[in-house]
């Protein structure tokens, strides 16, 4: 019998997901939720097991995956199971290894993170929010020179993305959301009308120059352009205040990666499994079938709970802890098989081993700001909307 969570609040969830999620794991790994209408799946190996398997539980979901397409103007290839999927991830594979980015992009991240460092020193250890003032513009930043968008700003991208993404949630069919996201999709086509030939003849390191030179559709390469642009400034802004409040809270941590810097990609790793920035994406059953002793309906909607799987005590122990030192280091904060997402050397890099470590090294005694207020939201996409932050000096 399918365990049903009829408890579930919400609301409660935007605040603070991770009681929700201890509870539903007491009810089982599988568990039903009326109130978002699916079955949340909590557990590591539940969670692995949907995203091994594309013939069973499908990434071109019903709900989600018209309001993706609608949002972007086509579906793209997070919407969609090899070989399509495949078809479409291919070209930008190879500019998204590690050894591409540290060569091609590793010099454009630490410029502008340089060049933000300057304005959050501007705005003074008494004024400075570390999400409006670093993280989001360097998160936009690294993204237009990722996309080879030149013309456009760092406040462009933050409103596109913000568009785009309560878009793709827009389930309620919200008619102000939807106006949002076809401006944003206007004013990203009109940049793409004018890059796109420039490419053709003029290929460059970018990802929309490998997507347009790979002989897709162009409709496949400007949802995939508006796709990256959705999701490609959520986890690495999240994860720069993440770690740094994380870090804020475990001073001892804290000085132990400052005295040792081969230690930033273990604190990276850490944060996305503790704070886990996408909690939680969709799939759906093509047919009958059980999951971890669940029966499951073709067409059941699943909803795969990354931020729960991440602090599942069967894989990790003390899982509610933020231990730098804990020798697990398997997690789903970047997802899993082929759908693993493909910037998760940029964002470790960009972010991993320059955003942060620059920061700390930039703003000495840097932690977050008890004086004033900071807010966290979300569940789906879970993060920091204001982190104030000091450091020692004026």
């Amino acid at each position: 019998m399918t365990a049903t969570a009829d408890w579930v609040d919400v609301a409660a969830m935007l605040r603070d997901p991770y009681d929700t999620y201890d509870r539903l794991r007491a009810q089982g790994t599988v568990v039903r939720v009326p109130a978002l209408r699916r079955h949340l799946v909590t557990g590591f190996a539940a969670c692995r097991a949907v995203e091994a398997d594309q013939v069973t539980y499908t990434a071109d979901v019903g709900g989600s995956g018209a309001t993706m397409a609608r949002a972007l103007g086509a579906k793209p290839m997070l919407r969609k199971d090899d070989p399509a999927h495949e078809t479409e991830r291919a070209p930008i594979n190879p500019g998204l290894r590690a050894k591409s980015v540290r060569a091609s992009w590793a010099p454009r991240f630490a410029h502008n993170a340089a060049t933000q460092l300057d304005v959050l020193r501007e705005r003074g250890p008494d004024r400075a929010e570390l999400n409006r003032d670093y993280a989001a513009p360097v998160a936009a930043r690294n993204l237009v020179d990722l996309l080879g968008l030149p013309e456009v700003t760092p406040e462009q991208m933050q409103r596109w993305s913000h568009a785009f993404i309560a878009g793709v949630g827009n389930l309620g069919d919200d008619a102000d959301i939807w106006a949002r996201c076809d401006d944003a999709q206007r004013e990203v086509d009109e940049h793409l009308d004018a890059l796109l030939p420039h490419l053709r003849r003029h290929p460059d390191p970018s990802m929309t120059s490998a997507l347009v030179n790979a002989g897709l559709p162009e409709p496949a390469v400007r949802a995939n352009v508006k796709l990256t642009i959705s999701g490609g400034m959520n986890e690495p802004q999240h994860m720069i205040t993440n770690m740094v409040w994380a870090l804020s809270r475990h001073p001892e941590q804290r000085d132990r990666v400052l005295a040792d810097p081969s230690r930033w990609s273990a604190v990276f790793d850490e944060a996305l499994r503790w704070l886990s920035p996408i909690g939680m994406y969709p799939r759906e059953t093509t047919r009958d079938t059980v999951l971890d002793g669940v029966e499951l309906p073709r067409g059941t909607v699943l909803g795969v709970v990354v931020g729960a799987a991440n602090r599942d005590p069967a894989v990790f122990e003390h899982p509610e802890r933020f231990d730098t030192a804990r020798s697990e280091r398997a997690h789903l904060g970047f997802g899993s098989g082929v759908h693993l997402c493909p910037g998760h050397w940029a964002a470790r890099i960009g972010v991993g081993e320059i955003a942060v470590p620059r920061l700390y090294a930039a703003l000495p005694g840097l932690r977050t700001d008890t004086r004033r207020e900071e807010a966290w939201f979300g569940w789906v996409f879970r993060g920091l909307t204001d982190l104030p932050v000091t450091w020692d000096g004026s």
